[in-house]
């Protein structure tokens, strides 16, 4: 993994900085004196976006897709006032899910592996909302503001490491001389904990989940790591004892009507999408989603990841034919039609893949998985102005997701759009932390762009405004 760059001791700094609190509001705790919800926010988005730039990410739109819309039904019932959340999707098979300052999620791959049911990972992610919705970041400084600057900085670059997976990079990153004391402040305290589970509860029963899937995954963790001398970033973080989950299992009853959601059909068909992610060959995964369709031949989600190993693995004749259960089955569903893409595409029936998207995308408008297959499609069949168009309907859509900046930018340079080209990837690079870069190419642009006043005005602008971003991270250096 690469090394996180001194920004991020910056950035912890920035939290850390007592002179910001004569300005700030009164917000109804005390929390408010040493970072305000708007500091927070804005805390949040450069931390996520230096983040964005050092580690692995999964980049697959249904994905994205099922994180954004499952944490957002969670976000409804809770206790969360600033719903302006961010996501990101670490390429980990560790088990790992952290909530940062100003409403960043982040999800590792691992935990589709490790929650075996949807009321499981729904009760992790209802966990991390609850320590966003009660400020426990803020609260822990206001514990903390004693502590000099250096030291919260070095706690904090820490613990932004460890989130990420670092493990020992993590670890590395703390003062050697206090690193017995800054290892317990990378723990949420106890207290902090238990509020976070027992608001948790709350919020995945008024989600409609069955409340007890958070003490039964509790467990089964607790089972399953009791004696590893390195248990996940997770359980580290979030330590589970007998305890805690006697007190989840015994709130959780209190909660239970019978009626809550423990699992799902689309849950188990992402978890299959994940468990191919990460499986080492093909041939492994054809051999463990064969033997799970012996032992229930009924068993979708088995089938479907067998589909997506035979087109890995090339065997296009089979995945249709397992495709063809699935797709009578339910015949508009748009995980299953998107598999069929995928083989089409596999196939080189451009022309099929595009009618077969194009009449979801009348039942399904503007949906991003499928307006994603679009523009894929598009791009086979070198619709470089069709693919132009359908990426910038998405942009629309995730303004702030680097991924699809960095699609704009190659479809601006396929269609000889060179200042489009540069502006496109300055946008990428500043969500990923890199203003030296994002900077340098909207000089590009300006170059190009000198003899069209406006246009170079509007780029200047720009560049200022990221000139702006980056002199302020640096001044908390000096």
């Amino acid at each position: 993994m690469p090394f996180f760059r001194p920004a991020l001791l910056v950035l912890a700094c920035l939290l850390a900085q007592p002179a910001l609190a004569d300005d700030l509001p009164s917000l109804g705790d005390s929390s408010s004196s040493i970072v305000s919800p708007e500091q927070e926010h804005q805390l949040g988005r450069a931390w996520l976006s230096i983040l964005r730039g050092q580690v692995r990410q999964l980049e697959d739109p249904l994905l994205k897709d099922y994180v954004e819309r499952s944490v957002y039904r969670l976000a409804e019932t809770s206790q969360l006032n600033d719903r302006r959340l961010e996501f990101i999707l670490l390429a980990s098979p560790q088990l790992n899910a952290f909530a940062a300052p100003g409403g960043i999620i982040g999800i590792n791959g691992g935990l589709f592996l490790h929650a075996q049911t949807e009321a499981e990972y729904a009760s992790v992610l209802a966990h991390e909302l609850a320590h966003l919705s009660q400020r426990h970041f803020a609260r822990g400084l206001e514990a903390q503001k004693r502590m000099q600057i250096p030291l919260m900085a070095a706690m904090l670059a820490g613990v932004i490491a460890a989130a990420a997976g670092g493990g020992d990079l993590g670890m590395a990153a703390l003062a050697s001389t206090q690193a017995a004391a800054i290892q317990e402040q990378r723990r949420f305290s106890r207290q902090n904990e238990q509020e976070a589970d027992r608001i948790g509860l709350v919020n995945l029963s008024k989600a409609g989940f069955d409340p007890r899937a958070m003490p039964s995954m509790f467990e089964r963790l607790m089972r399953q790591y009791r004696y590893d001398r390195m248990p996940p970033e997770f359980l580290l973080t979030h330590p589970v004892s007998e305890s805690r989950i006697a007190d989840t299992r015994n709130r959780a009853e209190q909660y239970n009507d019978g009626q809550g959601v423990v699992d799902s059909l689309y849950y188990q068909l992402i978890r299959a999408r994940l468990q191919l992610t990460f499986e080492d060959t093909s041939g492994l995964a054809l051999k463990r989603f064969r033997s799970q369709l012996v032992d229930d031949p009924q068993l979708e989600s088995a089938r479907y990841g067998l589909v997506l190993a035979l087109i890995r693995a090339n065997q296009l004749e089979e995945a249709r034919s397992q495709l063809e259960p699935l797709l009578k089955k339910s015949p508009k569903s748009i995980i299953y039609n998107l598999a069929a893409v995928d083989l089409e595409i596999s196939s080189s029936q451009f022309s099929q893949a595009s009618r077969r998207v194009e009449g979801l995308l009348q039942s399904y408008p503007n949906n991003f998985p499928l307006m994603s297959a679009k523009y894929e499609i598009q791009l086979k069949q070198n619709d470089i102005a069709g693919a132009e168009k359908t990426i910038n309907l998405i942009l629309k859509q995730r303004p702030n997701d680097p991924d699809i900046w960095f699609e704009v930018a190659e479809v601006r340079g396929l269609s000889n759009n060179i200042i489009g080209l540069h502006e496109a990837r300055a946008e990428f690079f500043s969500r990923v932390g890199d203003y030296t870069q994002a900077i340098e190419q909207l000089d590009y642009a300006k170059r190009r762009a000198s003899n069209n006043y406006p246009l170079a005005a509007r780029i200047d602008a720009r560049q200022q405004v990221l000139i702006q971003e980056e002199e302020a991270i640096k001044q908390m250096l000096r």
